[in-house]
């Protein structure tokens, strides 16, 4: 039982994330319906997968624990998405891949507080999802050729802000991914 519990803050992150990118977490129909983006030449492009694209190196240099790795939304794969992620030792990292546009995640309802940030010498875009605690999360959007590309932070305990605490943790991961 212990261990089904450790693994909530994880699914709550992914889920969340996935309601943040356009999906319906509580369907787990996401808005996307393919693993393929068109890139900017109208070709398909494949989706970065976060699980095997991120070295382990990366992982344990952000702080997380690479055998905690899941694959999707509470372990179930979401059509249209590469969804993965790991916990350290108190906050989990959830990584999405998608074909979406960050003005769609602009123009969904509920995602708010949009504000430019650079992790790693990248330029994204933070936000909140509304009702999401802003001392527990935080997400960030990232613009690749495929699409978007999202880290979504959650602190397991109050302390430091889910937002400095995913730059910090930005600059090992976000390196990892592709442009």
């Amino acid at each position: 039982m212990a261990h089904r519990i450790t693994l909530v803050p994880l699914a709550v992150a992914l889920a969340l994330g996935l309601a943040a990118c356009g999906g319906d977490a509580s369907s787990g129909s996401p808005a996307a319906t393919s693993t393929q983006a068109k890139g900017a030449t109208g070709t398909q492009a494949q989706l970065f997968d976060p699980c095997t694209g991120i070295p382990e190196n990366a992982l344990t240099t952000a702080g997380l624990d690479p055998a905690t790795k899941q694959v999707g939304v509470g372990g179930v794969e979401q059509p249209g998405w590469e969804i993965c992620g790991w916990k350290g030792a108190d906050y989990t990292l959830g990584v999405f891949s998608t074909s979406a546009s960050a003005a769609e995640f602009e123009r969904k309802p509920g995602n708010v507080d949009f504000q430019d940030i650079t992790i790693a010498g990248r330029a994204g875009r933070q936000f909140r999802v509304e009702g999401a605690a802003k001392d527990q999360m935080c997400d960030v959007l990232f613009a690749a050729g495929q699409g978007l590309l999202q880290l979504t932070l959650v602190n397991k305990n109050a302390g430091q802000s889910p937002c400095e605490r995913l730059a910090q943790v930005g600059e090992a991961i976000v390196p990892a991914l592709p442009a």
